[in-house]
């Protein structure tokens, strides 16, 4: 069974609802009729009843199941707003403001969320990532005991005998653009976090650089020396060494030659990259070259979930983060 099959049964056990703000996007509408039809969640489509109604009746959609709200029609708009606006008064937030806002797809949705009229929240095939988290931040806020929010990727690489059966999370692949030794740290063990709550397996985390066990110097290098440290501190039970270069961190024989009497002994699953540039790159390059399924920028520090997806993304990909988020909203 593949992972995202997995991910769709565990869906299944507890059904979750799941609300998608971008109803005017086709690949939107075909998500929802995927999850619908595989019945591994419940739908709300926020955006234009009827428009939504005619592309899915011209395109041969059946969204038939789905529930679609207009925000400003909606019998919870004004609540929505009255709420909002009390959650931001202190920042400047007037009624009248709050009004439009709360006409805002996303804003509504993210209110649904946190009115428990919805579980959870998937956007950003045609918004930014900054469209979709600042809304979430200014409504849901971060979970407890979390320090920030920050995003990984599920990657799902093809008859590999690396990771968890070719399974990895990649983090921060999606957000934080240079993430200090603390950062790294926080990001690290919310990734294990998530690998362990998606997966089902035991995360191993690897503090990755292009330095292991003090080949290289630099404060790039220190950098990651001093995160593994936090790390260590802050999560005593969890499987994680660094600073690793990534063939010590996920071959076993390099492993032992490189990083002798390593905890993580080349088996790593869950890999901390050092900066933005070097997880998002990363992500790209195992996804185009291995042809492996890249599931993401999920995210993760959020008290409620909320996933973006890249503005490339397919039908398929969106059906997938669907369900992805019905399992975390059953934590």
């Amino acid at each position: 069974m593949s992972f995202i099959e997995n991910i769709k049964l565990k869906a299944k056990q507890q059904i979750k609802t799941i609300v998608l703000p971008e109803g005017s996007d086709i690949r939107t509408l075909q998500a929802a009729s995927i999850a619908l039809k595989e019945e591994y969640a419940n739908i709300i489509i926020l955006g234009n009843v009827e428009q939504i109604q005619d592309m899915a009746k011209e395109n041969n959609i059946d969204i038939s199941k789905a529930t679609i709200i207009n925000p400003i029609e909606s019998e919870n708009y004004k609540t929505y707003v009255q709420e909002f606006y009390e959650l931001r008064k202190a920042k400047g937030m007037t009624i009248e403001n709050a009004r439009e806002i709360i006409k805002d797809e996303t804003y509504f949705g993210m209110m649904m969320v946190k009115q428990e009229h919805a579980d959870g929240l998937v956007s950003g095939a045609c918004h930014s990532t900054s469209d979709t988290l600042r809304p979430a931040l200014q409504i849901l806020k971060t979970a407890p005991g979390t320090k920030l929010v920050s995003a990984f990727f599920v990657m799902v690489v093809p008859d590999c005998e690396y990771g968890e059966n070719g399974i990895f999370v990649f983090a921060d692949s999606g957000l934080n653009e240079y993430p200090d030794a603390d950062s790294l740290s926080e990001i690290a063990i919310s990734s294990a976090k998530s690998f362990e709550q998606l997966v089902g397996a035991e995360s191993k985390v690897a503090m990755l650089s292009y330095s292991t066990y003090g080949s290289a110097h630099s404060p790039l290098t220190d950098k990651v020396v001093e995160a593994t440290k936090i790390l260590k501190q802050k999560a005593p039970n969890l499987i994680c060494d660094g600073e690793l270069q990534l063939d010590a961190a996920i071959i076993p024989e390099i492993a032992a030659s490189k990083a002798p009497g390593s905890p993580v002994q080349g088996k790593a699953n869950t890999l901390i990259f050092p900066d933005l540039d070097a997880g998002n790159i990363g992500y790209k390059l195992v996804q185009r070259l291995a042809k492996a399924e890249a599931y993401g920028p999920l995210c993760q520090g959020i008290a409620k979930p909320v996933n973006d997806l890249s503005r490339g993304c397919s039908a398929e990909d969106i059906a997938g983060v669907i369900a992805i988020t019905a399992v975390q909203a059953q934590k």
